[in-house]
């Protein structure tokens, strides 16, 4: 009896997932400049002066099919490396995301996180090549201890916290400073890609190990597990390549624009409203959206104990919930804001809920009455996000202790960064391993959880 129809399924998933999405995506791929049309081929005359013949046809609704059901080639030979399937960064993205959206494998909290934050960090701190060396490093682990390197690829991607030590290591170390403090750049060479590699190969072999002790440090009251282990780590590094070494360490500093806040926030708002409709036709309604949004968070898979769809209604609520709350401060969404958004939504499957989390901005308000750094200054924005990651003990102990611990972040959020010099892309989750690791001993020597407290009623 509990078997179930193949027919009813089937034609479920085709008309309320697969069709929607498809339609949906081949518009956004439309929008973006992938062709949809039903001509024959063109010629063009190229700037060589020869001639090339351009095919065209439906490119933008055979792709978006493509990605979805990660099936084989797309339109064209070359499938998304052509600027007919592929136009755009944002075509990028939406083809990215299509092909993560629905697949094979069995997708839990932990690997929400990492992709969310690799993504987000995409666009400020990391690139593609800063971060090879460390996946080559977590694939070495797990050479060494005879498992397969999909067990361990969460681990690579929470080792790239510290890729901005590697670009380091690539192009300027180890380059002294000059008078005017600023240190020249040499250039990508030989020694410097074999810094890099060799490096990045360490921090991919040492990361899974240190992230699996690193909950011990906490005990899973900080969502970002790997910023702790990155951090001291980090700390580490620094200490070696340069405080022993005699080498003179780059300043931390930044450089800013003035942000995109129109495209940013529309881009956002689309994405968070998609998700929130997909996840409301998934699971047929806000049913079991409640409890989810009640879970203290500490140690929780969301996927596993309310459902896919319930956390995709929870993506989708979380993330206009992160969107309002940096509308309302007066952030300009530079590339540091537009990642952390996305950063921020790292846990939405594994402990973060607008009710745990919103204690922890409070708090931030509270610090920054106080504190000289405003709430919408860059370092406090992005600090804001991974003070998030506190969100289990708001949820276990109560919003006053939620408030304290942000406020508590938004003390040592500006000055941690010192320790690894500005190496740990995680200085926010560092930053709450630390704040767990004083007050929540403290809270369990003084004070009873929520749950304890309704049972001694």
């Amino acid at each position: 009896d509990n078997v179930g129809n193949f027919f009813v399924d089937l034609v479920r998933i085709t008309t309320r997932v697969l069709l929607p999405f498809s339609i949906i995506g081949g518009l956004l791929l439309v929008w973006q400049g992938v062709p949809q049309n039903f001509e024959g081929n063109v010629v063009v005359e190229t700037l060589e002066g020869t001639f090339q013949v351009i095919a065209m046809g439906p490119i933008a609704a055979l792709e978006i099919i493509k990605h979805l059901g990660t099936n084989g080639g797309g339109f064209l030979g070359a499938n998304s490396s052509t600027p007919l399937e592929n136009p755009t960064m944002l075509s990028n993205l939406i083809e990215l995301y299509s092909m993560m959206l629905l697949p094979g494998a069995a997708v839990g909290s932990g690997t929400v996180a990492a992709y969310m934050l690799t993504v987000g960090f995409s666009t400020f701190g990391m690139n593609v090549i800063t971060m090879l060396p460390m996946i080559l490093g977590t694939f070495v682990y797990s050479l060494v201890k005879r498992q397969p390197f999909a067990k361990n690829i969460n681990f690579a991607m929470f080792s790239t916290a510290l890729a901005p030590l590697i670009g380091e290591m690539l192009v300027r170390y180890p380059n002294m400073a000059a008078e005017d403090g600023t240190i020249a750049l040499h250039g990508v060479t030989f020694t410097g890609v074999l810094l890099a590699l060799l490096l990045g190969v360490v921090i991919g072999m040492v990361m899974p190990a240190l992230c699996g002790h690193s909950q011990f440090f906490h005990k899973g009251y900080d969502l970002y597990n790997a910023g702790p282990a990155a951090g001291f780590l980090g700390l580490m590094l620094v200490a070696i390549l340069y405080k022993t070494l005699g080498v003179d360490a780059p300043k931390v500093t930044a450089t800013l624009g003035d942000g995109y806040n129109c495209f940013c926030i529309t881009f956002c708002a689309i994405v968070f409203i998609l998700c929130l409709i997909f996840g409301l036709v998934l699971n047929g309604g806000f049913k079991g959206y409640g409890k989810l949004i009640l879970d203290p968070g500490h140690k929780a898979d969301f996927v596993a104990k309310h459902g896919v769809g319930a956390t995709i209604i929870n993506f989708g609520v979380y993330g206009l919930f992160i969107l309002a709350y940096y509308i309302i401060i007066g952030a300009k969404f530079t590339g540091p804001t537009f990642a952390v958004v996305f950063c921020m939504l790292a846990f939405c499957a594994g402990g973060a809920t607008p009710l745990n989390v919103l204690p922890i901005l409070v708090g931030y308000f509270i610090g920054s009455l106080f504190g000289v750094n405003a709430l919408n200054a860059q370092a406090i924005i992005v600090g804001a996000c991974f003070a998030s990651g506190l969100a289990p003990i708001s949820g276990h102990y109560g919003p006053i202790a939620g408030v304290v611990a942000g406020i508590l972040h938004y003390c040592l959020v500006t000055s941690v960064p010192a320790i690894h010099n500005g190496f740990n892309l995680y200085n926010g989750g560092f930053t709450s391993g630390l704040v767990a690791f004083v007050l929540v001993p403290v809270l369990e020597s003084f004070f009873k959880t929520i749950q304890a407290r309704k049972e001694s009623r």
